[in-house]
């Protein structure tokens, strides 16, 4: 209303695609039957989960990993409330957004460099303090690794470390593998991403050519 262009950047790309399309139906979240599949994991493994979603829905279940067990839980914890599938129940949205938006994405465009770039992000992570941060959660005795929170990428194997399950190396290691599985599937889903322009990190110019851009959409706007 004040002419003035919203700028939103973000890594969690399910947020972006809800705000472009609109929500689907789907059901609040049953803390009871939440706890069911948590405990029919435990007893049987996310494996036999996994297979009995793909008896299910085989669509939600070839997109979601069987080491997922945040999704593959909410998968079926879904079916169990509404009767319906996760599938079903996306294929309706909610209203879309009504404006223009310019979608931009950017990382290196070698891999290799990417690569580094994960490395080196972890290794300043650690050195800023996240090993204390993460201690700081482990000895206040209501948290544990099943949690959404801790299965995090970098939160996961830090914890592992300190449960003595990893030496501080193989931490390391696995951290930065991990973030760098994370970065595959992002870039994996953005190559499927409409109407989205990629823009490349070294790219000096990069800011001038997105303003460019925005420039250019506004004039059009205006006219």
């Amino acid at each position: 209303a004040a002419g003035r262009i919203p700028l939103l950047v973000g890594g969690t790309m399910l947020y972006f695609k809800a705000l472009l399309e609109g929500l689907s139906p789907l059901p609040s979240a049953d803390a009871a039957i939440r706890a069911q599949i948590e405990s029919e994991a435990r007893q049987h493994g996310w494996n036999t989960l996994h297979a009995q979603l793909a008896e299910l829905d085989p669509v939600a279940a070839a997109r979601i990993h069987p080491n997922d067990p945040q999704r593959l839980s909410r998968a079926l914890e879904v079916f169990r409330i509404s009767g319906k599938t996760l599938t079903e129940l996306t294929q309706s949205k909610g209203d879309p957004l009504p404006y223009k938006v310019l979608q931009f994405a950017i990382a290196p465009s070698e891999r290799a460099e990417l690569h580094r770039r994960i490395a080196e992000r972890f290794r300043l992570m650690l050195s800023q303090g996240f090993e204390q941060e993460v201690r700081t959660l482990h000895e206040r005795g209501d948290l544990h690794p099943d949690l959404p929170s801790i299965r995090c990428v970098g939160y996961r194997q830090m914890w592992d470390y300190l449960d003595g399950v990893v030496g501080y190396d193989e931490m390391v290691e696995r951290g930065i593998a991990a973030t760098r599985q994370l970065a595959k599937r992002q870039l994996t889903w953005l190559r499927g991403w409409p109407d989205l322009q990629w823009l490349d990190t070294d790219n000096k110019e990069v800011c001038r050519d997105v303003m460019t851009q925005v420039s250019q959409a506004h004039n059009e706007r205006q006219q």
